[in-house]
């Protein structure tokens, strides 16, 4: 049974990297079904197909997964390589994901996601950096505990791909995350699929007003890569 994975616009749907880049670096075949954000609020349109009226969303014939974490622990439970083998790596990524999902609220706030341009940021609150420096602890921690080049050790999983939205961020912003995360977002960043989706987020057509302001709040725009 085939799956198709529900996604929304490259260039702001971080929720929507996360399963993308998790299956495409491991292989797993899936259709690929772009539900845009057309207006500033995208709920009743999305309920058609997602019961939190969001994405993503992975269909499995007549079941949805719903969730970027329920997909990566469904998926875990038929293929190889979500996690990694080994039981403390398994278990360090386990914990950064979790955090990764329900935490970092300043960052999603104050650094909204957007691929395709660069950004002076407004000052920091202290809340961003509290996260910034978390996450440069964290990133930092797995390289040295587990040996890199990946977070959780020498192949890649689902703990890179819940970060994999950061990775953006951090060059969207110019946030410093230290060496050794910025060698692992520069190593990310060189990814096919890392490429493959900035392709597609610099020469799509759409643009969300809510989003293009969430963007404006942030900090001053300084170049525009987009395309469309």
């Amino acid at each position: 049974m085939g799956y198709t994975l529900i996604t929304a616009n490259r260039n702001y749907s971080s929720w929507s990297l996360r399963p993308w880049v998790l299956m495409t670096m491991l292989g797993i075949p899936f259709e690929d079904r772009i539900e845009p954000f057309a207006a500033d609020s995208n709920y009743d349109a999305f309920r058609a197909f997602s019961p939190t009226g969001q994405v993503p969303v992975l269909l499995v014939g007549a079941r949805t997964i719903w969730d970027s974490l329920g997909i990566a622990l469904y998926l875990s439970d038929r293929h190889e390589g979500v996690w990694p083998s080994e039981p403390a790596a398994k278990a360090w990524a386990q914990c950064a994901v979790t955090e990764m999902h329900g935490g970092f609220a300043a960052l999603r706030n104050d650094c909204t996601m957007n691929v395709g341009v660069r950004v002076q940021p407004k000052p920091m609150s202290a809340a961003l950096k509290r996260d910034v420096a978390r996450l440069t602890e964290l990133w930092a921690q797995g390289l040295d505990n587990f040996g890199g080049p990946f977070l959780a050790g020498p192949q890649f999983t689902a703990v890179d791909a819940f970060f994999a939205p950061v990775v953006f961020r951090v060059r969207t912003y110019g946030l410093d995350v230290g060496p050794a995360g910025k060698a692992w977002v520069d190593h990310m960043l060189g990814l096919a699929p890392m490429l493959a989706w900035e392709k597609d987020a610099l020469t799509e057509s759409w643009r969300e007003a809510g989003h293009e302001a969430e963007l404006k709040d942030c900090g001053v725009i300084t170049a525009d890569y987009r395309q469309g």
